[in-house]
């Protein structure tokens, strides 16, 4: 699925691990609402507040970090430093609320600096605070290295499809090249993990229970903490909703049909526009978008950086674009420009997601620069996370014969977005399996009442899952109807934007089941998600 980056959700790819073996808590994870006798210094924390190190970052931006346990069944085997940040209340304190805007594999700390003022109002009440989750950002960011188009492009080249042993053993070099860059956070990164974090987190702030908006990814992560803390809940609301059990197979048709939809209603407003570089016959620009991709894959583009641009990275760069209308001009212009005179520039504005993330090493467990970032590492956190979350691994036989009927899936899907789906799928191949807690366990939720809302036009979150969700989470679960499009509500409704603040400042819920109209003004763009 995808997520929120600069404010809201994007959708990425890289590989991962098939060499360090996962140590997830599985299956058999207890649910914890105390903290273990053994996880007690961790929970003695506080956080220490200071001016942010980062020269371009707000002023009124503070920065500060908690330490966790590298791996919550071995406490004293190493530790790992989560970074956060935050803008102070500004009327009566009456705690924290925690922001996570997707992925997974987006960093909190860029998002909330760059789109904080679509959080003011509830500063009125809290301390606003977000993080770069275990693995992401400035806390010990895994990477593929600077190799890794050898893991990301490993079906960049159409032929790959056709040659399944090839592929299959591209992709394990691929999982090991991740697996020696990444460092020792790789076996422990998962939304589990990350979830833990969370309440290591909502302990050093002070707060006996946690408040939390979570978009698109973000809601996985909400919800498995209400799983695991489920008397620690406090006003918890999640848009965007994320399944809790659809496999990954099933989560990428999805995406790559909604995307597809997503991307025939651009068309359709692009070729009203002279300056539509594919010209005013609509079903003309469809076949040339596909063509072009072709092209790219075929022979790529040289970049400014002095790397390549291949159709599949056209891709990405196309589907960050259609998570709002409001990007529209700016995606015609960008394709214009490939278009006409071979210029990346803008399209790779969007293929990185407008992070602007310097390549760099990976963190040991300490506080990370900004400058040490690695440039793929949302990509890299991105697959290791949904991989690490999703527990089927098919072997080699199986997947070799069921690529033929895969690759028709997908194709029939979306013509675009149906190869670059089908990728991030096979990129789990060689990993090791990951966790069935989520898929298993997180259900029944005997908490606080949650608010989900549902976007009935997200290209990314489709609004069944928000239903599905709900039915699986139990009474506990509210759900918000928002009648409009794009990736997520909250950046682009004005009634969806009221309800989630009056609910987490006055802990006033709608009526499950009310609903929000469309709303004419699109302000998405400042909420950037990268999910599946």
């Amino acid at each position: 699925m995808l997520a929120k980056l600069s404010t809201r959700p994007a959708v990425r790819r890289c590989a991962g691990t098939g060499v360090l073996a996962l140590a997830l808590l599985g299956a058999g994870l207890p649910t914890a609402d105390r903290p273990q006798t053994d996880l007690s210094r961790f929970y003695r924390q506080k956080v220490t507040w200071a001016a942010c190190k980062d020269p371009d970052m707000p002023k009124d931006l503070q920065c500060g970090k908690v330490t966790v346990p590298l791996d919550y069944a071995r406490p004293r085997a190493g530790t790992l430093d989560v970074a956060l940040a935050r803008y102070r209340a500004t009327g009566k304190k009456q705690g924290s609320v925690l922001l996570n805007f997707g992925g997974p594999g987006g960093a909190g700390i860029p998002g909330l600096a760059t789109g904080g003022k679509e959080f003011m109002d509830l500063t009125n009440g809290y301390d606003v605070v977000t993080f770069d989750p275990r693995g992401v950002g400035r806390s010990s960011p895994v990477s593929c290295g600077e190799g890794s188009d050898d893991a990301s492009s490993a079906m960049d080249d159409e032929t790959g499809l056709d040659h399944p042993r090839a592929l299959l053993a591209k992709l394990l070099r691929a999982a090991g090249q991740c697996a020696r860059h990444s460092g020792p956070v790789l076996p422990h990164i998962g939304t589990v993990n990350a979830s833990r974090d969370l309440d290591v987190i909502r302990q050093a702030l002070g707060d006996k229970k946690l408040n939390y908006l979570g978009f698109s990814y973000g809601t996985r992560l909400g919800a498995v903490y209400a799983a695991l803390f489920p008397h620690k809940v406090g006003r918890v609301a999640l848009d965007g909703v994320d399944t809790l059990t659809e496999p990954l197979s099933e989560q990428g048709v999805a995406a790559a049909e909604g995307q597809q939809t997503a991307l025939d209603d651009f068309l359709d407003w692009c070729t009203t526009d002279v300056a539509c570089p594919f010209g005013q016959d609509r079903r003309a620009a469809g076949d040339q978008v596909v063509r072009l991709v072709h092209s790219l894959d075929a022979n790529p583009a040289p970049t400014d950086f002095g790397g390549s641009f291949s159709g599949q990275n056209l891709v990405g760069a196309i589907g960050q674009a259609l998570y709002s209308k409001q990007l529209w001009p700016s995606l015609e212009r960008a394709l214009a420009s490939l278009v006409q005179d071979g210029d990346t520039r803008g399209v790779l504005n969007f293929a990185t997601s407008g992070s602007g993330l310097p390549p760099g090493g990976h963190g040991n467990g300490g506080p990370v620069d900004p400058q040490d970032v690695p440039a793929d590492n949302l990509e890299a956190a991105l697959m290791a996370i949904n991989c690490a979350d999703d527990p089927d691994r098919p072997g080699a036989a199986q997947i070799t014969k069921d690529l033929k009927n895969l690759r028709a899936e997908y194709d029939q899907a979306s013509p675009v977005f149906g190869r670059y789906r089908l990728t991030e799928l096979l990129m789990c191949y060689g990993r090791p399996k990951g966790t069935d807690f989520i898929r298993e366990r997180v259900k029944n939720v005997d908490s606080a009442r949650m608010l989900l809302v549902g976007t009935r036009g997200d290209p990314a979150t489709p609004y069944r899952w928000t239903v599905e969700t709900a039915a699986r989470l139990g009474p506990s679960a509210v759900v918000l109807d928002n009648k409009g499009d794009g990736h997520t509500g909250y950046s682009s409704s004005t009634c969806v934007h009221q309800k989630i603040d009056d609910f987490l400042l006055y802990g006033s819920l709608p009526p499950s089941g009310s609903s929000c109209p469309a709303d004419g003004n699109d302000w998405s763009a400042t909420t950037n998600a990268t999910d599946w």
